[in-house]
């Protein structure tokens, strides 16, 4: 398949996908899962911690392994071995062999992520390579829109379980694609040993520098904002908005509007605006979602479109800075950028995953709240990114 070919940007998004399908299908069945199998919400909640964990540690080793094997090798397995983990979630007694299954799709679902950014580097780099990375998130965006739709009418129609089974099958059908469609773009001279002393060595090298944490920290606590929302939509849109389990698009739909809205204006300008100044205008607009998101909570009582608006705006704000921020930090280690992806999604997943078993609990009791961790996570971005600007000589530079 020729590098050019409208299939590229369709499969890495696919395969990237993973990572919203397991998290968002799903969620409209907490209720049915804990009653079903005898489990508490904390009990039910934990099945995200144990899949974000287990992501975060082998997302660290994604990239690493796809230096050496290639790419399309990594890929298929993984989208195999997602597909037999799904199925244990599918056929789970307990709550621990959920868990279990969980934990086990967690080790396989980053694959697409990691290794997808590595290859669109493989390929491209400056503006081509930035409108491939916004193109790729136009087509991801639509991911978490239907994936809780999915699981709605799939709860309503067959139970729980028939999520899982239709993750077994999107994880065979990525396998696929993968093998059909998607080139091998790292050539043989080009890979580099699993060797423990050369590994450590560029880990180190990579985890140790203070631009690339600075970069990977800020666009992680930047996704944390909308992130929040997500792990908290059971009790947003069910408890405070007072929706059923087959409206979680209210919340999705909106939010992938933007996300789209934002990947296409990012793709637009890829090439006119200089790199920083697309994260800088996309921040600004993060700030007046999580401003207005802050005061819709204060003044107005739950309900819709006002409790949703701002996480749209918020949105397409993120979606117009990632896939700078994204390829500014790969681009720091070009000759390992499969292991820089890795690393770049260990920090940001690590974050992530914090926050499905400490924060997300803590902040989901109210409208306000929740507000308020949007607009405190994007502080933090926000001060990542500005500590980075100050190395690299300035933002606007």
């Amino acid at each position: 398949m020729p590098a050019t070919s409208p299939w590229l940007a369709f499969v890495l998004a696919a395969l990237a996908a993973i990572g919203p399908f397991s998290i968002d299908t799903y969620l409209p069945a907490f209720g049915a899962m804990g009653a079903e199998l005898g489990a508490s919400q904390l009990q039910i909640q934990q099945t995200l911690t144990a899949y974000m964990a287990t992501f975060a540690f082998m997302v660290l080793w994604h990239g690493a392994l796809a230096d050496h094997f290639g790419r399309r090798h990594v890929l298929i397995a993984g989208s195999v071995l997602f597909a037999l983990a799904s199925l244990v979630c599918a056929l789970a007694p307990s709550i621990e062999w959920l868990w279990v299954g969980r934990a086990l799709q967690g080790m396989v679902g980053g694959a697409g992520m990691v290794v997808g950014r590595a290859v669109i580097r493989d390929l491209f780099d400056g503006a081509h390579a930035q409108r491939l990375m916004s193109r790729v998130m136009l087509i991801f965006g639509v991911a978490p829109a239907i994936a809780p739709i999915i699981g709605g009418l799939l709860l309503a129609a067959a139970g729980w379980r028939a999520i899982f089974f239709f993750l077994a099958f999107f994880g065979a059908l990525l396998a696929f694609l993968t093998w059909r469609f998607l080139p091998e773009t790292l050539l043989a001279e080009h890979r580099h040993p699993l060797h423990p002393v050369l590994l450590a060595r560029a880990y180190r090298r990579v985890l140790g520098s203070g631009a690339f944490v600075l970069l990977s920290a800020a666009a992680a606590f930047n996704f944390n904002g909308f992130f929040l929302y997500v792990l908290s939509a059971p009790a947003f849109l069910m408890q405070h908005l007072g929706l059923s389990a087959q409206q979680f698009g209210w919340l999705f739909i909106p939010s992938v509007i933007g996300m789209s809205a934002g990947s296409a204006l990012s793709e637009r300008v890829a090439g006119r605006w200089h790199v920083r100044r697309t994260v800088v205008v996309g921040m600004a607009i993060m700030a007046t979602a999580a401003l207005a998101n802050l005061l819709v909570a204060t003044l107005l009582p739950p309900g819709l479109p006002q409790s949703v608006l701002p996480i749209m705006l918020y949105t397409f704000g993120m979606a117009l800075s990632m896939p700078s921020m994204t390829l500014l930090a790969l681009e720091l280690f070009p000759s390992h950028r499969g292991l820089a992806s890795s690393c770049q999604s260990f920090l940001q997943v690590g974050i992530n995953s914090s926050i499905a078993g400490i924060f997300a609990p803590m902040l989901w009791h109210s409208p306000l709240t929740l507000a308020a961790g949007m607009a405190g996570f994007l502080t933090l971005g926000g001060v990542g990114f500005v500590a980075w600007c100050r190395r690299a000589g300035g933002c606007m530079r």
